[in-house]
């Protein structure tokens, strides 16, 4: 170490103590690479590199391992199986081998009921995800360190050198690995980013900014279902959207709005727009009443809340609609008696309370979580109570518990809230729905994404004296297959950072960030993020310099899939 590096280190560390004395006695944690982020790619991106002989250590904020495949996302959408290879395909394998499923990665989904083949079928209990990447790690020689609340990020020029997390633990490594959903890391290094809706005119893109999709706009007339609970044409009750009045008096916009709709002028389709898409928590319940407890209402629940969806029950009865718990959410089986709830028109979403998640402090985002946790809490009790609502819906609800055997730490409510976009980093390598339409295609890549074009609402406003949900998207990419996520997404601009690569939040668009946001994809670029990581060590060259054939050479030994060669999939 130089002179000038050691007084440097030494000048941020007396900083430090004087600001807080604890921090004299501080643990400091050393490793080569240090990922930032125990979810289902930190695992992936720790393991890989402790097979490559490494130290990793992965310094998690929360208490557990996994992210959302942990924290309720069962029913894992991914897309095309054919293009997940390495550690993520190895643990869906492990995780389906603990009910004796064996998995067809050979074969593309087939489409069920009307319904797009992107997946569910890793349908398997949380708590059995988490055992699986606990073990997976472990076995590696992984340390995991949890409460790893992140607090200041030190830099000596274009590299991180270390980062001290609230309790004052100090984690250095050589190469760093930021995967969380929000980015955290990245931002507090300095690196760019945004969490602007671009809007069209910026990249050329025609989903981006304020939207409208002409699927969701409200009407009257929706068919009728058939078993899977999908109209013919694929859509499900689960999205209906009904020109509903707003208004707490009914045609009298000045007796204000009701609960759950946000104030904002609907603006122009097209424009660049704030906001990121609804968070919600999917839970999994369980109609075992030997495991299973009463889902509890939130303190002082009060049904005047939840008046607008006893508006939408009576626009769907005078539809026609012979309402079941499917028009409030789409729910898939799990082993055991339990279910995945996913959301719905009005289900677990929350549009608006998620845009200040991804800049608000620790403290701020338990209360944000709490404000989630509340809403769904309510309106689940709504529904299994309220006179309003249908016998048959009640009756349906009232089958549901919160399962004893999952997150017990946490009362069997999930301990992830799901959160779907946060912060995206701007390199020098922004991928768009160019890329994911297949019109241009990202060079040296390092995953490949197969999902639809799938934005939850970001708002849920009025628009022309109606509600209406803002900046929901649910179609596909023209047809385009798998498509390539290029290395320099992953990477920041050199003059920010040098050390350090970004998986989740990675450079993209927002809607481009609307296709490839699986799991098993962040899973897979993870892997490939860390596997650059060691070869940035051993060749000791920056995360930006790295011998893409020397990467890509690695990669495919580890069984990843960087190109699409199925002569089905309509892509390149």
């Amino acid at each position: 170490m130089t002179r000038s590096s050691f007084c440097s280190r030494t000048a941020a560390f007396l900083v430090l103590a004087t600001c807080s004395p604890s921090l004299l006695a501080a643990d400091v944690i050393e490793a080569d690479v240090c990922i930032y982020g125990g979810t289902s790619g930190g695992v992936a991106a720790a393991v890989q590199a402790a097979r490559m002989g490494k130290r990793v250590v992965i310094a998690e904020p929360g208490r557990h391992l996994g992210g959302m495949t942990s924290g309720g996302l069962s029913a894992v959408d991914i897309g095309d199986p054919r293009s997940v290879g390495g550690i993520s395909r190895e643990y869906f394998t492990k995780l389906a081998a603990t009910v004796g499923t064996v998995l067809a990665w050979d074969k593309p989904f087939v489409a069920k009921g009307g319904g797009p083949a992107t997946g569910g079928a890793y349908a398997i209990e949380p708590h059995k995800a988490e055992e699986v990447y606990a073990k997976m790690a472990r076995e590696a020689g992984v340390q995991v360190h949890f409460g790893a609340r992140l607090a200041r990020v030190l830099k000596e020029g274009a590299s991180i050198t270390e980062f001290v997390t609230e309790d004052g633990t100090i984690f250095r490594a050589k190469m760093y690995v930021d995967t969380t959903y929000e980015g955290d890391l990245m931002a507090k290094a300095g690196v760019s980013y945004t969490l602007l809706r671009e809007g069209n005119a910026k990249y050329g893109e025609t989903y981006n900014g304020i939207y409208y999709d002409e699927k969701y706009v409200p009407r009257t007339g929706h068919l009728q279902p058939g078993t899977t609970g999908r109209v013919k044409g694929g859509q499900g009750v689960w999205d209906r959207d009904f020109p509903l009045d707003p208004f707490v008096v009914k045609g009298d916009p000045k007796s204000g709005l009701l609960p759950l709709i946000q104030e904002g002028d609907p603006g122009r389709p097209g424009e660049p727009a704030p906001g990121v898409q609804a968070y919600c928590f999917r839970l999994c319940l369980s109609v075992d009443p030997a495991n299973s407890t009463p889902i509890a209402p939130p303190r002082g629940y009060d049904p005047k809340r939840y008046e607008i969806v006893a508006r939408f029950i009576e626009a769907c009865l005078a539809n026609g609609d012979d309402m079941d718990l499917r028009w409030f959410s789409k729910h898939d089986a799990l082993p055991n008696q339990k279910w995945d709830f996913n959301t719905a028109t009005f289900g677990g979403n929350l549009p608006g309370a998620s845009h200040e998640w991804p800049e608000a402090s620790y403290a701020r985002r338990q209360e944000i979580a709490k404000e989630h946790e509340n809403y769904h809490r309510g309106l689940l009790h709504f529904l299994a109570t309220d006179p309003r609502v249908p016998a048959k819906v009640r009756k349906d609800m009232a089958r549901f518990g919160l399962p004893k055997d999952e997150f017990t730490d946490n009362g069997g409510w999930p301990h992830q809230i799901y959160v779907r976009e946060a912060r995206r980093m701007i390199s020098d390598l922004v991928l768009t729905e160019h890329h994911t339409f297949g019109r241009e295609i990202a060079p040296k890549p390092v995953s490949l994404g197969s999902y639809g074009t799938d934005t939850h609402e970001i708002r849920r406003i009025v628009k022309d004296g109606i509600v209406i949900r803002e900046g929901k998207t649910a179609g596909g990419r023209g047809g385009f297959g798998p498509y390539q996520i290029g290395y320099d997404c992953i990477v920041p601009k050199p003059s920010e950072c040098e050390n350090l690569f970004v998986t989740f939040a990675l450079s993209c668009s927002h809607t481009a960030f609307s296709s490839l946001r699986m799991e098993p994809v962040f899973m897979v670029t993870s892997q490939s993020a860390a596997t650059a990581a060691v070869i940035a060590i051993e060749d000791g060259v920056s995360v930006q310099k790295v011998d893409y054939e020397k990467l890509r050479t690695r990669l495919e030994k580890d069984g990843q899939v960087l190109t699409c060669k199925f002569k089905d999939s309509g892509g390149h």
